[in-house]
């Protein structure tokens, strides 16, 4: 087993990394938590696959489990799933000395976030992450939101879980999109960081690539997410560069209305900013190409006609980076090199120009 301790200024915990670990599930959590109830948390999709085992797990170790299930998908990072969650944790009688686990992907562990922060303001929390998106980036570091209306993101808090289990077992009952899905996020952390977990997703081929080095990404990723998450907990310098493609993915992720994964907006959005700041010399040339190289050999999306709409600039109004007018946007002085570029959201469609 491999494990990425996360210290920040007011808690410390480890991100667990093991192929065994989905047999194990009631043994760590005791290292964790004393005995108490918990509300286990999943989608339709994760939960025929993984929530009665995990349950009898639970069970076995001495925790009272309260099972809830919610349709896959984003329009359950919502409000009123939040409320209707919160509403069936206090009608079970949980108190602020229970917890909250989720069991399942990005979406779950957004919705499950936000309702172990808000519940009684606050109670404990797991993460046990099922997908690629949430083993190599959305279990990390605390961030968890929900959408409202058209918004991505809006809702939400900085809200560290106590324990996050990554089995690479979980993905091989993901279909190959669910999974290259994901590797757009681990494409964006190998260009920030640069060396060896650059020069290794320039190894990978094809979807048989990703399953067989699954471990390994994620090892890379969130080892690299983990260190910026521990300079700059709440986004105020640093953690910014992990935005890098999201600015403009998320509004055409907005845009598809679930015909674009998070992860292929993300590899489309990595694109097309690049090649802006290739065109206007603050990005070197070639580095578009390579990254475009590496999305394409697994079939990852890397352009999108719904980039330059006039919905598309609409919503970089409500992104969460805009600050007064001003985008912060993240580029690549060089593979390995992310920096800042400030920019007036006015000045977006003459910059998005080809």
């Amino acid at each position: 087993m491999s494990q990425v301790i996360v210290e920040l200024a007011t808690k410390t915990y480890k991100v667990k990394i093991d192929k065994q670990l989905h047999k194990h599930i009631g043994e760590e959590l005791s290292q964790v938590w004393s005995k108490r109830k918990i509300a286990l948390l999943t989608d339709s999709n994760v939960g025929p696959l993984y929530l009665s085992d995990t349950e009898t797990q639970l069970r076995s170790a001495g925790y009272e489990v309260l099972s809830l299930t919610v349709p896959a998908g984003e329009s359950s990072k919502s409000l009123p799933a939040v409320g209707e969650l919160i509403s069936k944790m206090a009608s079970a009688g949980f108190t602020r000395g229970d917890g909250v686990i989720a069991l399942g992907g990005g979406v779950i562990g957004d919705l499950g976030g936000v309702v172990a922060s808000l519940y009684m303001r606050g109670i404990a929390f797991v993460q046990i992450a099922t997908s690629l998106t949430a083993q190599v980036d959305s279990s990390v570091g605390g961030k968890t939101a929900v959408n409202l209306g058209d918004t991505k993101n809006i809702v939400g808090s900085f809200y560290q879980p106590d324990l996050v289990l990554v089995d690479a077992t979980y993905l091989d009952t993901l279909s190959d999109r669910d999974l290259v899905e994901g590797y757009g996020e681990v494409v964006k952390t190998s260009a920030l960081s640069g060396g060896d977990f650059y020069q290794l997703t320039g190894t990978i081929k094809g979807v048989s690539d990703i399953r067989d080095q699954a471990q390994i990404l994620s090892e890379r990723a969130i080892t690299y997410k983990a260190s910026v998450v521990m300079a700059d907990e709440k986004e105020s310098g640093q953690r910014q560069f992990l935005n890098f493609g999201h600015t403009l993915g998320h509004a055409i992720e907005l845009l598809a209305h679930g015909q674009l994964r998070h992860g292929e907006a993300v590899a489309i959005g990595m694109i097309e900013i690049s090649q802006r700041f290739e065109r206007d010399g603050i990005t070197p040339s070639g580095v578009t190409d390579s990254l475009r190289d590496r999305l394409k050999a697994v079939g990852l999306p890397t352009t999108s006609p719904l980039i330059g709409t006039p919905n598309f600039f609409k919503h970089l109004v409500n992104d969460k980076k805009n600050h007064g007018g001003v985008l912060n946007l993240v580029a690549l002085a060089n593979i390995g090199e992310p920096i800042i570029v400030k920019k007036n959201i006015a000045d977006m469609p003459a910059f998005m120009e080809n």
